[in-house]
C-alpha cells in the first residue's frame, strides 16, 4: 500500500499549469496526514504582509503536520508549502488551519454547522452570538491581539443569517471606529485571513442589527 508521503510527493509532481479544483481538493485532504520539514523556526513575511511558517515536504520530512498547525494556530500564523520553488507549492492562511481544527478540514465548501439558539431579529433576519464551534479561545484571542494592534479594543460582532443555514459573521462598525465606506473591503479583506474561507464577512451599524456582544 502507497503511503500517504509517497502519494503526497507524487501530486507535488505536476506541473503547476496542470493543477486543478481535484488537485487542489486532493492536496488539501492529504496535507493534514502528511509529514513536513520545518525550514525557519522563524515565521516570515509574506507579500501580502502577513506571517507564514516556511515548510517543505520530503522524503526526509518527520513532522506531522497535524502537530505544526495547533502550534500555528495558537500563535496566529499561516503556513507556506514548499516556498523555495518559483512558486511555493500551496500558501495556507491562519483561518485554513484555523478551519482544521474546527472541522477536519483545511477547505470548507460551506458552513455545515450553526449555533443552537438563535434570536428572531425580524422576519427576514436571525442573529445569534458565535459559540465555541464558531470561534474557538485561540482564535478569540488572536483576533483580540490583530484589532489591538489597529487600535481596535473592543470589537463587537454576531451571526447574521437569512435562511438559519449560511452565516455571516456581522462586525460592529461603531465598534471598529465608524470606518468610511471606501475601507470596509480592505478591512474584511484583513479580517478574513484570520477566519475560515466559508465564513462571510459584513460591517454593519448597531443601528441596523441588534445583538453584537463584545469579541
Amino acid at each position: 500500500m502507497i503511503d500517504v508521503q509517497t502519494k503526497i510527493l507524487d501530486l507535488l509532481k505536476v506541473l503547476p499549469a496542470s493543477r486543478d479544483a481535484t488537485w487542489e481538493k486532493t492536496f488539501l485532504q492529504m496535507l493534514p496526514s502528511a509529514f513536513v520539514t520545518i525550514l525557519d523556526p522563524e515565521p516570515q513575511t509574506g507579500p501580502d504582509n502577513w506571517p507564514y511558517l516556511f515548510i517543505e515536504i520530503s522524503d526526509r520530512s518527520d513532522e506531522p503536520c497535524t502537530r505544526v498547525i495547533e502550534w500555528l494556530t495558537e500563535r496566529g500564523i499561516g503556513m507556506a508549502v514548499n516556498p523555495g520553488k518559483a512558486i511555493p507549492d500551496y500558501v495556507l492562511t491562519y483561518g485554513m488551519l484555523c478551519n482544521y481544527r474546527i472541522t477536519a478540514s483545511l477547505l470548507t465548501d460551506v458552513e455545515d454547522f450553526g449555533p443552537s439558539e438563535l434570536v428572531v431579529q425580524d422576519d427576514k433576519i436571525f442573529i445569534a452570538e458565535p459559540n465555541e464551534n464558531y470561534l474557538p479561545k485561540y482564535l478569540r484571542s488572536i483576533l483580540l491581539a490583530f484589532f489591538k494592534d489597529q487600535k481596535v479594543l473592543k470589537p463587537r460582532l454576531t451571526l447574521m443569517s437569512t435562511d438559519k443555514k449560511v452565516y455571516d459573521m456581522a462586525f460592529s462598525l461603531e465598534s471598529l471606529g465608524s470606518p468610511p465606506p471606501q475601507e470596509h473591503a480592505g478591512i474584511s479583506e484583513a479580517i478574513a485571513w484570520f477566519l475560515p474561507a466559508h465564513y462571510g464577512i459584513v460591517l454593519v451599524s448597531e443601528k441596523r442589527v441588534q445583538g453584537f456582544v463584545d469579541l
